[in-house]
């Protein structure tokens, strides 16, 4: 049965009774607009307490239930209910991954002598010790011919087929061809470029041949790409002529050309008309070798495998290593937390650049599922027809990709029946448009909200299947790893409260080294200790630890600011100020005038259509001091075409603030 939270008042079980005779009604009769849905869920649960949690949208029945990836590792492990089976997870992390590479057919040349070793303590763990293996094969135990990627490009009529023997023959001509040019393992090979067929097996490629992958977004310029490979030490990138994107054509290979890369693998635009390259250059066809058969390099668990960057909003951008043991942190979520199944068509518009890519090859082939990739801007009706035509299960959303398709109407005249999976990752979610979202679907699944990052390799707070959900929020931290929320005393926040949250080492898929600064310095020093006296490792989110077991993201602690000597996170002033009509969205950030005294409140803001600025501060300050706080003053409202975010659509609110002081100080 679903694993339920603790009893609820009368006023709340009789709004949830409500709610659910409302989805009931959508369910079986002609749908309503959206207006009527959000009418009528504030209506319901206009005078929900705190301390009944949030608003429920959707609860799992028994048959949900019983489906899932979690009822089965219950029924494994002897527990009751998901709480307990976290509890295990995190008291008993050796018994916890074993079951998982059980469960998961984790592939070793030479099996670990042990699961864990921590004689170098709690911050530098020995995963796995004695174990031989590489991660490359473990993506490969489905059968030969079953479908591995459905893949098409924007406008395109049909989706392409590639089946698992196809992919892996595709891997090893690319690892065959990196060893025919003297190629040596650990040698670092950059991918700059989208997320194709060829990316996927590229990546894959790379690793089987004990090489290096150095993930860039094909969104960076010339210069960033150029400083990203001098940190990783890569002289060689594999990049396309040009892509198509919103029906443009991005040029890629003039980009190479201007950072000065050494040697590039080229995929022609059109293989009717191949570019002219440089002498040190090479088209992909004639990288690739005849031989489609490759025996994996084999290593230790913690040998490098891929090279990620953090966003790099200001300075120099963290290089993360990933190892041969970090997939198995983001194939365990999407087993688990995704309820990834064997027979699932995974989609998750996303670019190798970003920790999603990566985690949505591991994610979806150790399970032994399907990728839908779509090759163009996932924004449109074009984009939402494919995931219905590749049947798609299991679907990630960005949410600044969801109110794209609210505002388009890229879902008005399309369904999606195949759909039981829901999952957002990348920025803090709008309650407001993940309703829209579930209403489209007549609320038959939940929106998995999944929170983590590249030094994770996957998420430390995430949802079930097996758990109630409300919009925006998160109902457990991820299996396997465990979190504390402190307050400004370092003391862990009660329900209700806001506080930073802060990692509990080890776990599986924590960096332990970065290429380009001092990791401990990074994530350890000045960390309080834990409530039992426990090393914490920071994080850097602000939390709030709602009431019944819930929690919701607030942003970046320090996109914290000050107002009237109240604490407040730029995310909870975002989610009023864009529920005005007129705001398409928001940026908040506080200032000090000299850089001392007290904060004051500046508002970038991107307007549906042309609106009086004075008016509409007027009405924001209103709607903030109503809904957070009379003392919270707009000092400045900034109107802007577009708001800065990062290559994998992070809000770049530090940015902000440093022009405007600029701005201000020229």
């Amino acid at each position: 049965m679903p694993d339920v939270v603790d009893p609820e008042s009368a006023e709340a079980l009789q709004q949830d009774a409500l709610w659910a005779t409302f989805v009931s009604e959508q369910q079986g009769g002609t749908r309503q607009e959206f207006n009527e849905h959000w009418l009528a869920f504030q209506r319901i649960f206009a005078n929900r307490n705190a301390e009944d949690g949030p608003p429920i949208v959707w609860r799992p029945d028994e048959e949900t239930v019983t489906a899932t990836n979690l009822h089965q590792a219950l029924i494994d492990t002897g527990f009751s209910c998901y709480r307990d089976l976290h509890a295990w997870s995190v008291q008993n992390k050796s018994g916890f991954w074993e079951y998982v590479i059980d469960r998961l057919g984790i592939l070793f040349e030479t099996p670990p002598a042990r699961i864990l070793d921590l004689s170098e303590g709690c911050k530098h763990p020995t995963w796995f010790p004695g174990a031989v293996m590489n991660i490359a094969d473990s993506c490969f135990t489905a059968h030969r011919d079953k479908p591995a990627i459905l893949s098409r490009g924007e406008d395109v009529p049909e989706a392409a087929v590639t089946t698992y023997g196809e992919l892996e023959e595709l891997v090893n001509r690319f690892a065959n061809g990196l060893t025919e040019r003297g190629i040596a393992p650990d040698t670092a090979i950059a991918l700059y470029m989208p997320m194709t067929v060829a990316c996927v097996a590229a990546y894959l490629g790379i690793i089987r041949a004990g090489c290096r992958v150095v993930s860039i977004a094909d969104s960076f310029s010339a210069e960033e790409l150029r400083t990203r490979m001098e940190i990783a030490s890569a002289d060689t990138v594999l990049t396309v002529e040009s892509y198509r994107r919103s029906g443009k054509d991005i040029a890629m290979y003039n980009k190479v050309i201007s950072a000065g890369i050494e040697a590039a693998i080229v995929i022609p635009a059109d293989e009717g008309n191949l570019p002219s390259l440089r002498d040190s250059d090479v088209l992909w066809d004639d990288f690739l070798s005849a031989r489609e058969i490759f025996v994996s390099v084999t290593r230790e668990p913690e040998c490098i495998t891929n090279i990620l960057f953090s966003s790099g909003t200001t300075g120099e951008p963290k290089a993360i290593p990933w190892t041969h043991l970090t997939p198995l942190k983001g194939a365990m979520d999407g087993h688990f937390h995704q309820d990834i199944h064997g027979n699932d068509v995974v989609a998750w518009p996303t670019n190798i650049g970003w920790m999603m890519g990566p985690w949505l090859i591991y994610a979806t082939f150790i399970n032994g599922a399907t990728m839908a990739l779509y090759e163009g801007a996932p924004l449109g009706e074009d984009f939402t027809a494919f995931v219905r035509d590749a049947r798609v299960s299991v679907l990630g959303v960005v949410p600044s990709i969801v109110r794209t398709w609210r505002n388009q109407g890229a879902l008005d005249h399309v369904e999606w029946p195949n759909i039981r999976v829901v999952t957002s990752t990348g920025e803090p979610s709008n309650r407001e448009d993940y309703l829209w979202l579930m209403s489209r679907m007549a609320y038959r699944t939940p929106i998995i909200e999944y929170l983590g990052g590249t030094e994770i390799g996957g998420g430390h707070l995430a949802c079930t299947l097996v758990q109630p959900a409300s919009p925006s929020t998160f109902t457990t931290a991820g299996l396997g790893i465990e979190v504390v929320v402190l307050d400004e005393d370092d003391l862990p926040v009660t329900e209700g409260q806001m506080g930073e949250l802060f990692l509990i080492p080890p776990a599986i898929g924590l960096s332990q080294s970065l290429l380009n600064k001092d990791h401990d310095s990074v994530y350890y020093d000045d960390c309080p200790k834990g409530p039992n006296g426990e090393i914490l490792r920071r994080h850097g989110d602000q939390t709030l630890r709602m009431h019944r077991g819930f929690y919701r993201a607030q942003g970046r602690a320090d996109d914290t600011m000050n107002l009237g000597g109240i604490k407040v996170s730029s995310l909870e002033l975002e989610q009023i100020i864009d529920s005005h009509p007129g705001v398409y969205e928001s940026a908040a950030i506080g200032f000090q005038p000299g850089g001392e005294g007290a904060e004051r409140l500046v508002v970038f803001v991107v307007t549906h259509q042309s609106v009086g600025l004075d008016e509409l501060g007027s009405e924001l300050s209103r709607m903030i001091g109503k809904r957070l706080n009379p003392l919270y003053k707009i000092h400045r409202l900034v109107p802007a075409q577009a708001l800065p975010r990062t290559a994998s659509n992070k809000l770049m609110r530090r940015t902000l603030r440093a022009e405007y002081m600029e701005s201000r100080d020229s």
